[in-house]
């Protein structure tokens, strides 16, 4: 079936073992992962077994008329709406950001103000975002629909540094740096950005500040909360590689389109592993299920 669209209908359990078996999540990690009545996976396949499987989302259930996933019977703990920023011009361009500064283009606010829409009946009690523009300003396109909810800014969600590739278009980074570009897209964690970071480092800020934020929230026990989080592309994949028991090599098994939602539930806080309930949500982008979003670089 190379080169053609499979669909395959199946069970609850069936599911998970097929994602997990698919992109590496081990058995330890099954109940990490939701799969909903006629909720519907997307996962595209680069080549043969063995290669590389990026799962494009997980779980989506608008199409159902819920916009998120049910939380079942429970009544605490944590849901986290984990939110890439909106489009950039250098997205659209493959121009490499980092921590360059860039803000949305229009259809980036666009995308934002789609992401608002969709979440408007969602009760959100906090929000977080990277300090950065992009998200920033997603974020607060997002809660003009929130208007009692307060953006506070978390540094440890800052984006990657790419450092020298940063303002470099790929195709510029490929004639000087070539060989570390290709080593990037086949073996990420082994990669030191030439002063910049590597992706453990990333990693260990990255979930830092997520961890502290699913800490903060819980600690209270007052109930259920819900909290929006508007980061950037690998800051977004290393988290979700966390949830799903994923190391950092992993990072190309994700995507994570500009203005795209994923959902994940801590019943119990962080003594009890988290379940991601839907991730990559791009239907109220697109009106499809498929993600159209731009596949520039970072």
């Amino acid at each position: 079936y190379q080169g053609g669209t499979i669909l395959i209908v199946a069970h609850n359990g069936i599911n998970r073992c097929l994602i997990s078996s698919a992109i590496g999540v081990t058995p330890a990690r099954y109940h990490s992962i939701r799969q909903s009545n006629c909720g519907i996976n997307v996962l595209n396949f680069t080549g043969g077994w063995g290669e590389t499987v990026q799962l494009e989302s997980l779980n989506q259930t608008s199409h159902l008329g819920e916009t998120l996933p049910r939380r079942g019977d429970i009544d605490q703990g944590l849901r986290l709406l984990l939110v890439r920023h909106g489009e950039t011009d250098w997205n659209r361009a493959s121009r490499f950001q980092g921590q360059i500064d860039v803000p949305l283009n229009d259809n980036g606010r666009k995308q934002g103000q789609q992401a608002g829409e969709f979440l408007k009946d969602v009760s959100i009690d906090f929000a977080v975002s990277s300090p950065m523009l992009r998200p920033k300003e997603t974020a607060e396109i997002i809660l003009q629909s929130h208007p009692n909810v307060n953006l506070q800014v978390d540094d440890g969600l800052r984006e990657i540094s790419h450092g020298l590739w940063e303002g470099k278009l790929e195709s510029e980074i490929a004639q000087e740096y070539g060989e570390l570009l290709h080593q990037w897209k086949v073996a990420p964690e082994t990669v030191q950005m030439p002063e910049g970071e590597n992706l453990q480092d990333v990693l260990e800020r990255a979930v830092a500040s997520w961890n502290g934020m699913v800490q903060s929230a819980t600690a209270s026990g007052s109930g259920f909360q819900t909290g929006l989080v508007v980061a950037h592309d690998a800051i977004n994949k290393v988290v979700l590689c966390d949830i799903l028991g994923l190391s950092p090599a992993l990072i190309w098994n994700i995507k994570q389109g500009n203005g795209a939602v994923s959902v994940i539930d801590y019943p119990q806080g962080l003594d009890k592993a988290p379940v991601l309930q839907a991730m990559n949500i791009t239907t109220h982008l697109s009106g499809g299920v498929l993600d159209k979003t731009a596949a520039g670089a970072l």
